[in-house]
């Protein structure tokens, strides 16, 4: 069985979150620069290999200043850690379906 590959397409795919300021208001952003794959064995996502990776500097909320203060090493550290990323130890379908 042959090894398939799926990347995520920048163009038509968005990295986003929410989160709730000061429990008044909810303050939304992106990551702007990430990409993102599934590799398997065949057609089966059993033991797929699931990789994710954001470039901290690319975050972006509509707000120069607040985007710097969570570039900071009060939030991110992005100048520590430039990157957040994902790498799946383990994969196994929900239900015990392949």
């Amino acid at each position: 069985m042959s090894n398939i590959k799926w990347s995520i397409d920048p163009t038509h795919s968005e990295v986003s979150f929410k989160v709730k300021h000061l429990m008044i208001t909810n303050v939304t952003g992106s990551f702007v620069d990430f990409t993102g794959s599934i590799e398997t064995q065949g057609h089966s996502l059993k033991d797929a290999n699931v990789q994710f990776l954001a470039k901290i500097a690319s975050i972006n909320t509509n707000n120069k200043q607040r985007d710097s203060h969570l570039l900071s090493p009060e939030f991110f550290d992005a100048d520590k850690f430039p990157e957040l990323s994902f790498v799946s130890t383990s994969f196994e379908p929900a239900g015990g379906q392949d």
